[in-house]
């Protein structure tokens, strides 16, 4: 089974090195085809414009799309971010690839870096993220399409609070990209039948 992974940071795994982000972990744990195809920066405008060459070109059975954190940082209203990623699953059934979404994980406000702070307003942020998660899981429930909730299972981890898991308040550290491993391979296995044999 092949999955291509496309999104933005939080799916390149800015600020770690290559063999402690989280795909990279779940490829060397399950052996599967895990292409990562994240783009720091990247909006899901971004991700639409690449999805021929970056996800259709490479004939995958799944793509897992996660973006949308850099859309709200730039003041992009939640509803026209689930349009583009609601666009996303429907290039890619005509495809006849299987999305999965993944529900980005949220900001840890108090500690966002300074320079970044200084460009937007980060507790706004936060609650556009929060409003966005119910956006997304209310279209996968009406689109049948899976997803995985990092934004709940991250916070369910962090029994010392988010904060341990970021390095600068909106990307992973490498126990934050351990706990994202974690969380992916656990949908994998309750929810993708080729992966029933995988220890």
């Amino acid at each position: 089974m092949k999955i291509v992974c496309i999104g933005d940071s939080l799916t390149y795994g800015y600020g770690v090195e290559q063999f402690d982000s989280w795909i990279y972990l779940i490829r060397k744990r399950t052996g599967l085809d895990i292409i990562n195809k994240g783009i720091n920066g990247d909006t899901t405008d971004g991700m639409l414009y690449r999805f021929d060459e970056d996800v259709a070109s490479m004939r995958p059975d799944v793509v897992f799309v996660m973006g949308g954190s850099n859309d709200l940082i730039m003041n992009v209203e939640p509803l026209v971010v689930e349009s583009n990623i609601a666009s996303l699953c429907r290039l890619a059934f005509k495809k006849s690839i299987k999305p999965i979404i993944g529900i980005p994980p949220n900001v840890d406000v108090g500690n966002v870096r300074e320079d970044w702070a200084d460009f937007s307003d980060f507790i706004k942020v936060a609650e556009q993220l929060a409003k966005y998660r119910e956006r997304l899981l209310h279209y996968s429930q009406i689109s049948c399409v899976e997803y995985v909730d990092f934004y709940l299972e991250i916070e369910k981890h962090a029994i010392n609070g988010i904060g341990e898991l970021y390095f600068d308040g909106l990307h992973m550290n490498e126990m934050g990209h351990r706990i994202m491993a974690d969380i992916f391979y656990e949908f994998l296995m309750n929810n993708t039948p080729d992966c029933s044999k995988i220890k």
